[in-house]
């Protein structure tokens, strides 16, 4: 099945007067239909992108086509596709659950529907609280009705920033079943978050951002699999200028001093290697001082990521 890219983003910058470079040439393409999450730590510039996306930001340098269409000459058209879940809790306290959601679709200038924000409403387990003011709710059901009152205008495209925050575990998850039910019915969903499992849990790609930078974007699948990679570790009692030609087969790594190898191997699997390396190690008598393991991880992928920017 082929892809079609629904938001093009191209050559992105935004900076300011004072000379702060809050975007640096970003360029990222988003298919319809697919869940991408940004991570990145608070500055990293994920914010000021989608503002710049949804319009309410105007790039300095660059440009966001939606559908086809350039977001600042056919703001309009391309405003009406998106639906945005801000990560504060900002609502009218002392309207119901359903006239809020029915006023704003109001706002977007659809016509009154009441059998739609009925169906949003069952779809995000709030039918039984559409007669509770909001102020009844509590802070999950709050967050519950953000996405119905970001979804009444029938958008294709939902932000949602950090859509689990300072919710439990339980609620997490529900939040997880409702944003992947959401992409089962066609909307394309871009989601911030500081929740390196949010990302592996319902994410297909993962954008990771820092100091205004877009440094990696991958499948998620592809990113388990390096999850399900181990490092071993092996120090040597005397240092080595290379790696003999006997051990390339390992695609083993030298640390700059000489004094470990590293080996790359999948966890998973039922042959890692590991006993043929020794062997072959004691073979070229190459003598070993210790062992250790590391797991890879999609945090150990992204804490790395950003230092390597910071440096």
């Amino acid at each position: 099945m082929s892809l079609q890219t629904l938001i093009s983003i191209n050559e992105v910058s935004k900076f300011y007067q004072n000379g702060f470079e809050a975007l640096n040439k970003i360029n990222l393409k988003i298919n319809k239909g697919e869940i991408i999450a940004l991570l990145g730590p608070n500055g990293a510039g994920k914010t000021t992108l989608i503002n710049i996306i949804c319009g309410i930001v105007t790039a300095s340098a660059g440009n966001v086509e939606i559908g086809g269409f350039d977001n600042v000459r056919h703001y309009r058209k391309t405003r009406s596709m998106i639906g945005i879940v801000p990560q504060e809790l900002t609502l009218e306290i002392f309207e119901t659950v359903f006239n809020t959601v029915s006023y704003t679709r109001g706002l977007y200038g659809k016509k009154s529907n009441p059998q739609y924000v009925e169906k949003i409403l069952k779809d995000l387990s709030l039918w039984d609280k559409q007669s509770n003011l909001l102020n009844q709710l509590s802070g999950g059901m709050k967050r519950r009705v953000l996405i119905a009152k970001a979804l009444s205008h029938e958008p294709k495209i939902l932000f949602l920033d950090e859509p689990t925050a300072g919710v439990d575990v339980e609620l997490r998850k529900d939040m997880w079943r409702i944003v992947n039910n959401l992409r089962e019915s066609g909307v394309t969903i871009i989601l911030t978050t500081h929740y390196i499992e949010e990302a592996e849990a319902i994410a297909d790609r993962v954008g990771v951002m820092n100091h205004g930078e877009l440094i990696l974007v991958e499948e998620k699948n592809e990113l388990i699999k390096k999850m399900g990679q181990k490092k071993l570790i092996v120090e040597l009692q005397s240092p080595i200028n290379s790696i003999p030609s006997v051990l390339q087969q390992y695609n083993l790594d030298l640390s700059t001093d000489g004094s470990k190898l590293s080996y790359t191997y999948d966890a998973k699997s039922k042959k890692t290697g590991i006993t043929s390396l020794l062997q072959s190690l004691r073979k070229n008598k190459i003598r070993l001082k210790d062992l250790k393991t590391e797991q890879s991880s999609l945090e150990n992928i992204f804490v790395n990521l950003v230092k390597e920017k910071k440096t």
